[in-house]
């Protein structure tokens, strides 16, 4: 049974940077975004409400941030961004996480700019031996199915 965090969890376990070790989301698979990276900064417990950095570096070593805010709506987070992208809205969801809570599985739902897709993030500073590994012995955990996994493009 996958170990899908209440909010109440998530208020806990996101704070903090989190780099992205897996995908088969499009933005992640190309070589002009590298090293994608989340940070997550709790702004209100009641309703859950995150402040979010995505950062990557791109072909020529200039490091991007996508700034945007996280908020809580029944069993999922809706996203909306800041500045230019203040109209851009996506959903998302933790599928599953290890029992440590270093380790994370993320859907994000289809948008108009983006297809659906799937992270597998770990917590900054934290060594994951054979990650790989532990998320195929784990699928269910993580909420997902062998489709998903063999999906999964795994990054250095």
């Amino acid at each position: 049974m996958p170990t899908t965090p209440h909010a109440s969890d998530l208020a806990a376990i996101l704070p903090g940077v989190w780099n992205v070790r897996a995908t088969n989301f499009p933005m992640w698979l190309t070589r002009e975004r590298k090293s994608p990276r989340f940070s997550y900064d709790l702004v209100s417990e009641n309703p859950l409400t995150l402040r979010n950095d995505v950062s990557y570096f791109t072909a020529d070593n200039q490091e991007k941030h996508v700034l945007g805010t996280d908020k809580w709506a029944d069993d999922h987070f809706v996203w909306r961004g800041k500045s230019l992208l203040k109209l851009a809205r996506s959903r998302w969801a933790v599928s599953g996480k290890n029992d440590a809570s270093t380790v994370l599985a993320i859907r994000f739902d289809k948008t108009a700019f983006t297809p659906a897709g799937i992270d597998v993030i770990v917590r900054e500073a934290v060594e994951i031996d054979e990650l790989r590994s532990l998320v195929a012995r784990n699928t269910e955990q993580f909420g997902l199915t062998a489709e998903d996994f063999a999906s999964l493009t795994w990054l250095d």
